[in-house]
């Protein structure tokens, strides 16, 4: 793909706008990986292009969580292991799909995920006691993360609502200390995920680097906006640009 200025401007626009929409909503990345798919990559390589971007919000996030003190390294760690495996396996049959089968799960998923968006799940848990992690939880935990993984290595858009509703269910946390253990559970199966899309070749290095630009001012910008009234307005506009996406996906894929 030849990254003329409207490309790269679109690049950015559409690091912005995940930025701002994971600071309030979550699920930007079903936002830029259609878009850098619309301006011609493949679709393992819009894939593996968007987890640079991924990998740096990662970072900042760990990076802040930590520097306030909301951190719980052993049981991030433990819950990263069976994810680091299943990402492995999702990122591999990411690149190994057909680009056309690949952009109709990525449509049906994106419909999937604003329904959990809008719906919020995690917020509908009631905050119970934190209670010592049984083997029977445990057991199951590293199950579910496996699992996360694997959707986090295929597709990764919306996989933060899916950790924050299995971390809801098993553990009696606060949301802060979810979303610090999301970060850092994210950020490590995302550096084996990310290098898997390497090793294959399978990485536009300069839009990604975009991509993640785009993403940080977008993130500061929702940091700093009004979250109250962000957040209404927030799900509005995203709900609008996910069906336009997904619809132009099925469009493009079954004609």
């Amino acid at each position: 793909m030849e990254l003329t200025f409207i490309k790269i401007l679109l690049i950015i626009g559409a690091g912005m706008a995940a930025g701002f929409i994971n600071v309030l909503a979550g699920g930007g990345s079903l936002i830029t990986l259609p878009v850098l798919i619309f301006l011609g990559l493949p679709s393992a390589l819009a894939n593996g292009t968007n987890r640079i971007a991924l990998m740096v919000q990662s970072i900042s996030a760990v990076t802040n969580f930590r520097n306030k003190g909301y951190f719980n390294y052993k049981l991030s760690i433990f819950l990263a292991l069976p994810a680091i495996l299943g990402s492995i396996i999702g990122s591999q049959l990411a690149i190994s799909i057909p680009d056309k089968i690949f952009n109709l799960i990525l449509a049906f998923v994106m419909i999937i995920m604003l329904i959990l968006i809008l719906w919020q799940p995690g917020k509908r848990f009631k905050q119970k006691e934190e209670e010592p992690w049984s083997n029977t939880k445990k057991f199951l935990s590293l199950v579910a993360f496996f699992f996360v993984g694997l959707y986090g290595g295929f597709i990764q858009g919306g996989v933060g609502i899916i950790i924050i509703v299995a971390l809801s269910v098993v553990s009696g946390m606060s949301l802060v200390e979810i979303n610090s253990m999301k970060a850092m559970v994210i950020g490590i199966y995302m550096f084996f995920s990310l290098l898997v899309f390497i090793l294959n070749g399978q990485v536009n290095w300069l839009a990604g680097l975009l991509l993640a630009i785009g993403n940080s001012a977008g993130a500061w910008l929702g940091s700093s906006f009004a979250v109250e009234k962000g957040d209404k307005w927030i799900r509005v506009v995203l709900t609008v640009v996910i069906i336009v996406l997904a619809g132009r996906l099925l469009l493009i894929t079954l004609i």
